[in-house]
């Protein structure tokens, strides 16, 4: 209570004649991070809610921590088995990883926030707290391996060009958390080529310095051996399908446990800011896909001879589906648009996945071609409502 006093007490300085009124904006970001304002509405119709985007975003973060949490550990996990080591206490496993992502998740946070608060500043506006969300998913989605210069300038990317340029929070109609992704992919394609995971390992040991092997994914698409579905990880055993399910594989840290990631879509769900119908229909589009590439799978891709079920663990898809395809900004919002946005995300994911043996994971492109065709989707939705009214309004004139 007493900080919040002491800040109330600087507050009259950035207000409108005050002598930091032009740093009105930065001010304003940091306060409502702090504390939720006790104003309200005076005049004019307004809707009342006390969930808002703040709220919003902090659920979003909340959901994530169980596959940030987990991811950082096996960050620390799967060097111990690159490099050979027995000691697989938790909190050494833990901490280890914690500390390889962290300079990226700053650097995300940095870049993408200062990017915002210079542009809230330049326009006079309220600093949004969308970045939030987009801060975290970030390093989620990349190698742990990723330079923090080549993150930064993918990040400044994604918010100057995919987000600011369009009006920022609210009006971005792509995903920014994979904006960034695909930049790195395009611009750097030997250090994000899609097939590759690479596994820090400490300064002074005697191993190299970064660990690289072919993704469980990268290593189907490759393979020689007709109807062979063995993955291995970094030591060279074979993955089950319960390593791959509890996510005891290399990737990018925040993808590989669908346990985790079940938990996350549960808290999104329970909380109503994620769509189950998004959720759903993309699952039941890439199952598809999957049974029927499974029936006819061709020696020619190698993907195709994995279950079903199988494939939904791996790679990014089920995190994509669940995190990134459900954002509400770039998703569709009509209800059956919901359906079809979701249902397409899974069958174009799956098929990139199936049958491009050069990017066996196609689960960033799918949601980032949906976002383009959402408010397409929406419009035929709502087009086709319309004329069905007019159509029974016309009978009943008419009888």
């Amino acid at each position: 209570m007493k900080l919040k006093q002491r800040i109330d007490r600087l507050k009259p300085h950035f207000e409108k004649g005050g002598r930091l009124a032009p740093l009105h904006s930065v001010f304003d970001g940091f306060y409502t991070f702090l504390f939720t304002p006790n104003e309200t509405s005076r005049s004019g119709v307004h809707i009342h809610d006390a969930n808002d985007s703040k709220r919003t975003m902090i659920t979003v973060v909340i959901a994530l921590l169980p596959c940030a949490l987990f991811g950082m550990w096996n960050v620390g996990y799967q060097h111990a088995l690159a490099v050979g080591d027995p000691d697989h206490a938790l909190l050494r496993l833990f901490f280890y990883g914690f500390f390889a992502v962290l300079p990226q998740i700053v650097t995300a946070y940095v870049v993408g926030l200062g990017i915002e608060f210079i542009v809230a500043q330049i326009r006079g506006h309220e600093i949004q707290e969308g970045f939030l969300v987009s801060g975290i998913l970030i390093p989620m989605i990349c190698p742990v391996s990723t330079p923090c210069w080549m993150l930064a300038v993918a990040v400044a990317f994604a918010v100057i060009f995919a987000k600011e340029a369009f009006g920022g929070t609210g009006y971005n109609f792509l995903n920014i958390a994979l904006v960034t992704r695909a930049f790195l992919f395009f611009a750097y394609p030997s250090k994000m080529s899609g097939d590759s995971v690479f596994v820090r390992t400490a300064d002074g040991e005697a191993t190299v310095d970064a660990f690289s092997g072919a993704t469980p994914l990268g290593q189907l698409a490759s393979s020689t051996t007709p109807g062979s579905t063995d993955i291995f990880g970094v030591n060279g055993d074979i993955l089950s399908y319960s390593d791959v399910f509890w996510g005891l594989m290399p990737g990018s840290w925040g993808e590989t446990s669908t346990f985790c990631i079940i938990l996350g879509a549960v808290i999104l769900l329970a909380t109503g800011i994620a769509s189950w119908k998004i959720i759903t229909s993309g699952v039941v589009g890439a199952l598809c896909i999957c049974f029927v590439a499974n029936h006819f799978a061709s020696p020619l891709y190698p993907v195709t001879y994995l279950p079903p079920f199988e494939q939904l663990a791996l790679g990014g898809f089920a995190f994509a589906i669940v995190f990134m395809a459900t954002d509400p900004v770039t998703a569709c919002r009509t209800e059956i648009g919901k359906y079809i946005y979701g249902f397409l995300i899974g069958v174009v994911a799956m098929i990139i996945r199936c049958y491009n043996t050069g990017y066996p994971e196609g689960a960033m492109l799918a949601v980032l071609l949906m976002n383009c065709f959402a408010p397409l989707i929406d419009w035929c939705v709502v087009n086709s409502n319309i004329n069905r009214r007019l159509k029974r309004a016309v009978k009943v004139s008419e009888s």
